[in-house]
């Protein structure tokens, strides 16, 4: 696809049209499907690709290429999401269905995430688009200029990806044909905001719990990672106000919001992206994006299905050969360069 261009609009229309299955009704419980359910999740080990920083930090992207491959091919890049790795499980479910029609797939870990523990000195945050920046060069590489690239980001990552393709431009790789960001907080104090709402407060509990969780294992693995405060912090936005800030070189979380949020990105956007959200996302407020939504450029387009809530996507009724609806669409994007 050219700069300026735009995904199918007819294809982005069906995403609006998503049916919840009928026992998983209400944006909790289809929120609750993306971490609890995970059903199949069986994929070939991949090949790990370090991939250096300019910081001296390290990555590990986990290399899923099928036989048969060939540089020209489609190729995709996928990131997880908040206290994830490359094991996440819908990055798996996905590699093994795009492997199965021929296309290579990047599971990319954030820094100290997954199979990068222990190669980074810094922490990860919604903001690092260098780190997408270096991956993206890195993958082109790998595969070649031919090969059409499509880059997936997913909540944190989602965000993390809409700011890089705004601060890029029309400097974005020519190989980069199109993207798609799932569920985006792309304005971060305010979904940060929305998760200390009392419904939201085990969201809260969560996130914090398995960030501490995954920053205590690349201490044991690195003792020079950056070290946790005391005593350690109860919501995320203590987190983010006492640990990701500092450590990612801002003055507080309302500077690292502000600085890293896409917000003032996406209107930058040259590149042919899908912005994919719900109307029942209990942690980014659907109200974001209708306010937003209409002012963004011609290469933008927006879905917002009528429910799946956050990274959920449950569904029944599609035609697709099981109801991980939110891994088809991925599929069908992405194959939609095999024509």
């Amino acid at each position: 696809m050219a700069i300026d261009s735009q995904i199918d609009p007819q294809w982005v229309d069906r995403l609006t049209r998503f049916r919840p299955a009928w026992w998983m009704p209400g944006g909790h419980a289809q929120t609750l499907s993306a971490a609890f359910w995970k059903g199949h999740t069986a994929v070939e080990a991949g090949v790990a690709c370090k991939i250096a920083l300019p910081d001296g930090d390290s990555l590990i992207a986990m290399d899923d290429c099928p036989r048969g491959w060939k540089a020209g091919d489609p190729v995709l890049l996928m990131m997880h999401g908040l206290g994830g790795s490359s094991q996440n499980s819908l990055l798996i479910r996905v590699a093994l269905k795009l492997n199965q029609r021929g296309v290579r797939v990047f599971r990319l870990n954030l820094r100290g995430c997954g199979a990068g523990a222990g190669l980074a000195r810094l922490p990860y945050n919604a903001g690092r688009s260098g780190d997408l920046k270096a991956a993206v060069n890195a993958v082109i590489d790998l595969c070649g200029l031919s090969s059409p690239l499509t880059l997936f980001g997913m909540s944190l990552s989602a965000n993390l990806l809409l700011k890089y393709l705004g601060e890029e431009g029309d400097r974005i790789p020519a190989s980069v044909v199109q993207a798609m960001a799932v569920n985006p907080p792309f304005d971060l104090a305010r979904s940060v905001a929305t998760l200390e709402r009392i419904l939201n407060k085990p969201y809260d509990r969560h996130f914090v719990g398995a960030l501490i969780e995954q920053i205590k294992a690349q201490i044991a693995m690195r003792p020079d990672f950056a070290a946790l405060p005391h005593p350690l912090p109860r919501t995320l936005y203590e987190f983010d106000d006492r640990y990701t800030a500092p450590h990612g070189g801002f003055a507080d979380a309302a500077a690292y919001y502000q600085q890293s949020s896409a917000l003032t990105r996406i209107p930058l956007i040259r590149v042919p992206t899908v912005i994919l959200t719900s109307v029942d996302d209990p942690m980014v407020p659907v109200e974001m994006f209708r306010e937003h939504g209409p002012s963004w450029p011609q290469p933008v387009q927006l879905a917002i299905a009528p429910g799946g809530g956050h990274l959920g996507y449950v569904g029944s009724g599609h035609g697709d050969p099981d109801s991980r609806w939110l891994d088809w669409r991925i599929v069908e994007i992405v194959t939609q360069q095999l024509r």
